[in-house]
């Protein structure tokens, strides 16, 4: 579904990515940990053309991501099919990013009907099955400041999944929350797992990485540096700063 081949990415000259190689199968949960600064989230946003690599390719379900190539030269895709494109991958940012001017059930069908042309009947009684499914069924009308930071959470989940995407990527999804909130947001993302989504998650919960993680990555200065099974690499890592990383965070 995913498959990175020494993607780099610079702003001016401080190199973020310095060559990331890696594959996520269909249906798979791969877990990035490393830390601050080490170029996860600036990977997930390169995986939907958020940020344009600067070397390397990126491709999702097979195709080229942000990009085409014709014989041996690549062009960029004009906005509107990047857009259309981006619309198959469904992000959650650390922060909910809901529009506060709307209801939660608003929120989750203006994707659906504005962008895909959904009828508005439908896109609305697949939200309140995903409301359902995010436990917040009672949360319809409710406006994002009614809500606590775990609810809004997941009411972002269910937005993104309201565009019935091929992915999900998630950047460190409970790190602005309060730890009592945490859990209702994993058990959401467990879900999913359970569903066969196939994800990529960027966090610090290790114990959601050793639980759900079919594959975890140790990222650290822009590099793979250490990846495999994830109860295998947290319990007997191999490399010296992913034991350093561990140290300090198991």
């Amino acid at each position: 579904m995913v498959h990175a081949e020494g993607v780099h990415k610079h702003y001016g000259l401080v190199k973020v990515l310095k060559g990331i190689d890696l594959k996520v199968a269909a249906g798979e949960v791969m877990v990035i940990i490393g830390p601050s600064g080490s170029g996860k989230s600036t990977f997930l946003r390169c995986i939907n053309h958020l940020e344009k690599v600067d070397g390397g390719r990126l491709f999702v379900d097979g195709e080229l991501v942000g990009y085409r190539q014709r014989g041996d030269k690549i062009y960029e895709l004009k906005d509107a099919e990047i857009c259309r494109k981006r619309s198959e991958i469904g992000m959650v940012f650390q922060r909910f990013n809901l529009f506060p001017h709307m209801s939660v059930l608003d929120n989750i069908i203006e994707a659906p009907v504005g962008v895909r042309g959904q009828k508005k009947a439908a896109a609305t009684k697949r939200a309140l099955e995903l409301l359902d499914r995010v436990g917040l069924s009672d949360k319809r009308a409710a406006y994002p400041s009614q809500l606590s930071g775990g609810q809004q959470q997941r009411v972002a989940i269910a937005r993104a999944l309201a565009m019935e995407p091929k992915l999900m990527l998630f950047d460190e999804p409970t790190s602005a929350l309060d730890p009592e909130l945490v859990g209702d947001v994993l058990d959401a993302m467990k879900q999913l797992a359970k569903d066969g989504m196939t994800m990529v998650v960027v966090t610090h919960e290790i114990g959601f990485a050793r639980e759900v993680g079919d594959s975890l990555v140790f990222m650290d200065a822009g590099v793979v540096v250490e990846s495999g099974n994830p109860r295998e690499v947290l319990a007997n890592p191999q490399h010296e700063r992913t034991k350093a990383f561990l140290s300090k965070v198991l």
